[in-house]
């Protein structure tokens, strides 16, 4: 279908690889994009310090474990591939004060995870303040033909964002869910706690084309068209 993407149907446990805009890219069963060409790690909406950003302004307490496990699961993907670039595609925290506000020990599992490597935060709406952490602060990213930015733009091609935590059902299950066109990529969300928007809400039907994939997540990585 010549409004496709130019798919590599190569299915794994690990992920799905497709070519989007001439890159060849990895959609992670991990919720996580890989560029290998450019050994790029890709992780959207992390929202690390949602469970103190939620005590802090409605009371209530969550489980603190949010940042411990999705930190966790960061550090597996990057032993894994280690990557020499990455890319944090915004809302990494869940506002500016939980960014500023992580634990020492957090701060510094996350410190050592950048050490050697080009780490970039696109700004989110969650995280507008570029964190104290080192690395390198962007409003959006360019990469040859490839656009990286928080918030999808209806317009734009060769875009890669995140934002929606899009989630698409298959056989009865929802799983978070990688949406795929020949214009844009939406990206799941990375975080532990974090929800997500069905494929059939307007606001995602609206940007992504009629013959669009979801590729879902979980112990691997399923692509179907996309539910509408």
């Amino acid at each position: 279908m010549t409004s496709s993407p130019e798919l590599v149907l190569n299915a794994t446990p690990i992920g799905f690889d497709f070519t989007f805009r001439g890159a060849r890219l990895t959609a992670l069963a991990a919720r996580a994009l890989w560029w290998g060409a450019e050994t790029t790690l890709v992780v959207s909406d992390l929202h690390l310090g949602k469970s103190e950003r939620v005590a802090r302004r409605t009371g209530v307490s969550l489980p603190p474990y949010e940042t411990r496990d999705t930190l966790d699961r960061l550090e597996t993907l990057i032993a894994a591939l280690s990557p020499t670039r990455v890319i944090c595609l915004g809302d990494t925290f869940d506002d500016d004060i939980a960014a500023s506000s992580l634990t020492t020990s957090d701060r510094a599992r996350l410190q050592a995870l950048m050490q050697g490597r080009h780490w970039i935060w696109v700004e989110g709406n969650h995280d507008p303040a570029p964190p104290t952490l080192g690395g390198d602060p962007v409003a959006e990213l360019r990469l040859g033909a490839l656009a990286f930015r928080h918030i999808a733009s209806p317009d734009a091609v060769g875009e890669i964002s995140g934002h929606y935590h899009p989630k698409a059902r298959l056989r009865g299950q929802s799983r978070p869910a990688f949406l795929l066109d020949k214009s844009r990529l939406i990206m799941p969300a990375f975080g532990t706690y974090t929800g997500g928007l069905r494929s059939t809400d307007a606001a995602l039907t609206a940007l992504m084309d009629k013959q669009a994939l979801a590729i879902l997540t979980g112990a691997r990585a399923l692509p179907c068209p996309m539910p509408r």
